[in-house]
């Protein structure tokens, strides 16, 4: 069912709908019949396990997802209400497409700006015809640009968010993993900021993910997950390592001929710097689908959104005894102070004695 306050958050868009200018009227408008239709589809997921037509490995699916929501509030305090109660067959492989760009010699995103969610680095489309166009608008502009999808939807607590078929595909942990990261951001979203956002919802995740593999006496998958993880780390150590050495290029007085040799030389690298990286897995090739993509500069906008206040998010969750009621509180805490004091405050963190 939608919330109260999900019904004045969409009331809100149409108010904003009627003062935007009519270049945005039809990027809001697919927002919101996307979104309606999405809502509109909702089945309980205990409507969905009782109906005898319902496939075997999807019934399997949510009674995994449904025992993940229950953990999510009564071990990780998060958010208990209806979100990823129900379900929803979207039979895409993901239910939005999100562009990203930045300029050809710049690692600053291009930012948009939205009622409720504030200023975000991303543009999503509930259709991927739509998203490449906008893509394409924006590479015409000289942008560099990308298309992302998306998996999961998060309307950040102002609507009962439902389980998606896209989110049952993969692994346990891997669903696990999504449900405590879209429930952090319900639990704790401060408009206009990604960086904080993001870093405070994968905290939450990993952390989560811990507990609950813990809890079921899972050492084995524990131990793949934390290989995992060191994996992820490795690889956007690589991808940060090459946005210094663009960052330094861009800075520099280099014709634009120049660059672009400069540039291109940077991404070449990166590949090749990649291999030796996969060497060292063992020829482990989980992120061979990420550079099967043109490299650009959109392609590492994102990369340094969680990773610059992760360790300070950990910090301070160490801070709180590992507590996570205690550190909801902490980061809403800092979350009230305005972005630069915020981030101030996270960076200068110690060590928990």
């Amino acid at each position: 069912m939608m919330r109260r306050g999900g019904l004045a958050g969409l009331a809100a868009v149409f108010v904003m709908l009627t003062l935007a200018g009519c270049s945005h009227i039809a990027y809001y408008s697919q927002a919101v019949s996307g979104h309606l239709r999405l809502m509109a589809a909702r089945e309980p997921v205990a409507d969905v396990l009782n109906d005898p037509q319902t496939e075997e490995p999807l019934r399997r699916g949510l009674r995994e997802a449904q025992a993940i929501r229950r953990f999510a509030t009564e071990r990780l305090g998060l958010p208990d209400n209806d979100s990823y109660r129900s379900f929803v067959r979207t039979g895409k492989p993901y239910v939005t497409w999100n562009v990203v760009a930045a300029p050809a010699y710049s690692l600053q995103p291009r930012q948009w700006c939205f009622p409720v969610a504030g200023c975000v680095s991303y543009k999503g489309y509930f259709a991927e015809a739509d998203a490449q166009k906008e893509a394409a608008a924006l590479s015409e502009q000289g942008f560099d640009v990308t298309v992302n999808g998306a998996t999961a939807y998060s309307t950040v607590g102002w609507f009962d968010d439902p389980l998606l078929d896209t989110m049952l595909r993969g692994s346990q942990t891997r669903l696990a993993g999504l449900i405590f990261h879209e429930l952090a951001h319900q639990q704790l979203y401060v408009a206009g900021d990604s960086r904080f956002n993001e870093a405070f919802a994968t905290l939450v995740e990993q952390e989560g993910v811990r507990v609950w593999l813990r809890s079921q006496g899972e050492s084995e998958r524990l131990a793949e997950y934390e290989a995992a993880l060191r994996r992820r780390e490795q690889f956007t150590e690589l991808l940060m390592q090459a946005r210094e050495r663009l960052i330094k290029l861009y800075a520099s007085d280099l014709q634009t001929a120049e660059l672009a040799g400069e540039k291109a030389a940077v991404f070449a690298q990166l590949r090749e710097d990649y291999q030796r990286l996969r060497h060292s897995w063992g020829g482990y090739a989980g992120y061979d689908r990420w550079f099967a993509r043109p490299l650009n500069n959109a392609r590492l906008v994102s990369v340094a959104t969680y990773r610059r206040l992760l360790p300070s998010f950990a910090r301070l969750f160490r801070q709180q005894g590992e507590d996570f009621s205690a550190f909801y509180a902490a980061a809403a805490a800092l979350g009230k102070l305005d972005k630069a004091a915020r981030e101030q405050a996270l960076m200068s963190l110690p060590e928990a004695q």
